[in-house]
């Protein structure tokens, strides 16, 4: 018995059991919650508590980001809904009627992460770059709504991984 085979027997590589799928997840909504469209949330909660220098590079980051996210979606928008769409839908047939873990854990990583990608382009298109009052409004509405359907995310990812390491058993069987 050779180095890797005693290495992939003690570790478990299989997805909902293993420990760094869950730290990846929790990682991803956090990442996710934080950067609303690109901003740091901090950015928004000092710029308001403190004005000055702060709004106004609040605002042009508000601004890039916004432009940015329009951009790509005005650009390569049918691309990436067609690539998205095909890749998802790859990874649901894979994953849940051929039955490979790995690819529903993709599914049930980059489904809702889609999701927020729409969004955040809708936030970027609605949202008016010079008015702090409408940034912090979006933004936080935007955060709210991603922490909602992270939270979502999270539960049902965790128990399709409870009810999936449950009928897979210990040995794998």
């Amino acid at each position: 018995m050779n180095i890797y085979s005693t290495a992939f027997e003690v570790i478990d590589m299989r997805s909902f059991s293993n420990l760094w799928f869950w730290i990846t997840l929790a990682y991803a909504w956090s990442a996710a919650s934080h950067y609303v469209i690109g901003v740091p949330y901090d950015v928004v909660a000092r710029a308001v508590k403190y004005g000055g220098q702060l709004e106004q590079d609040l605002k042009d980051l508000v601004r890039v980001n916004s432009n940015r996210f329009s951009f790509i979606a005005d650009r390569a928008g049918g691309w990436l809904v067609g690539f998205s769409f095909f890749t998802l839908t790859a990874f649901a047939m894979l994953g849940f009627y051929y039955r490979i873990e790995f690819c529903q854990a993709l599914f049930l990583v980059f489904a809702p992460m889609s999701l927020v990608f729409a969004l955040s382009v809708r936030c970027a298109r609605n949202i008016d770059p010079t008015s702090l009052a409408d940034i912090r409004l979006k933004l936080r509405r935007q955060r709210l709504a991603v922490q909602v359907i992270g939270m979502i995310s999270i539960f049902v990812t965790s128990m399709w991984g409870m009810f999936h390491n449950l009928s897979v058993g210990v040995l794998g069987g």
